[in-house]
């Protein structure tokens, strides 16, 4: 099934996913479907531009946050930039701007196309709260004690889709590399726990298959804070459409076997 670069990769995801493997490990490498979601400030500006090309999974996990107008917004990991547009789009109100949203990115490089795509698809009259930053994400916690409503941490992980297309990286895939991502997005949902206020919403994503970096995060958080994990009654409405959502321990699922997109995992959180 597999050209055996990598024995222990396909060791472990067998281990994991049983008799369903061969059919994930095929999805993965098959081009996922992306839809191109209206952007709804082209209707204000008709400069803008109409549409946004992503991943139906992962704009999804932007909706779970349930981004009310006036609350003050957290995308922790914010490029390339489509869940942050989202998010501004459920602060913006009749036209005009409310809240506050930091869009945060330590990556230069992928700092400048969350800018881009914040130019092109959003009106300069209605970002004016809207912010770019570079901080490490670890900062928030400790600068910004309970300051936001709503916190998204999508944060960085293996990514096995694009980990199957890079040979190179592919070959250096062991449980180690996963354990120690597991570390750091450890990390970073400990400064999105810190700087949510007491009952706010924090929502924490990666695209991997793995749970050691989905929900077994989870499970070290709960096991030191005080939390409580939601299931958002919107959420149903996907159990009769394309998109699959599969229930997990602490959160969702969302396997490209099945929805032909993703991977990806999300947990809804109040703190």
């Amino acid at each position: 099934m597999i050209n055996m670069a990598n024995q222990k990769f396909e060791d472990y995801f067998k281990s994991v996913y049983k008799g369903r493997w061969p059919a994930i490990f095929s999805a993965l490498k098959i081009e996922t479907k992306h839809i191109q979601r209206p952007n709804s400030f082209f209707k204000l500006n008709t400069d803008m531009l109409e549409f946004y090309k992503m991943d139906p999974a992962s704009h999804l996990v932007a909706r779970a946050l349930e981004v009310s107008v006036n609350e003050k917004i957290l995308d922790l990991c914010a490029a390339p930039g489509g869940k942050s547009l989202i998010l501004a789009e459920a602060l913006n109100s009749e036209g005009k701007s409310t809240g506050e949203l930091i869009s945060n990115e330590f990556s230069n490089s992928r700092r400048e196309r969350l800018v881009r795509v914040f130019k092109e698809y959003i009106p300069m009259d209605l970002r004016t709260n809207i912010f770019v930053k570079g901080q490490d994400g670890n900062q928030y916690g400790l600068k910004m004690p309970e300051y936001f409503d709503r916190v998204l941490a999508d944060v960085p992980c293996s990514g096995e889709r694009h980990l199957l297309e890079n040979k190179s990286e592919f070959e250096k895939w062991t449980i180690r590399r996963s354990q120690n991502l597991a570390v750091r997005q450890f990390s970073l949902l400990s400064s999105a726990w810190l700087t949510c206020k007491t009952g706010g919403q924090i929502v924490y994503s990666t695209c991997s298959i793995s749970p050691i970096e989905n929900d077994d995060v989870i499970r070290k958080l709960v096991k030191r804070r005080e939390v409580q994990i939601l299931r958002p009654e919107f959420l149903s409405e996907f159990s009769s459409s394309d998109l699959v959502l599969e229930q997990t321990e602490f959160g969702y699922q969302i396997l490209p076997d099945q929805s032909g997109c993703g991977p990806m995992y999300f947990s809804v959180m109040r703190k």
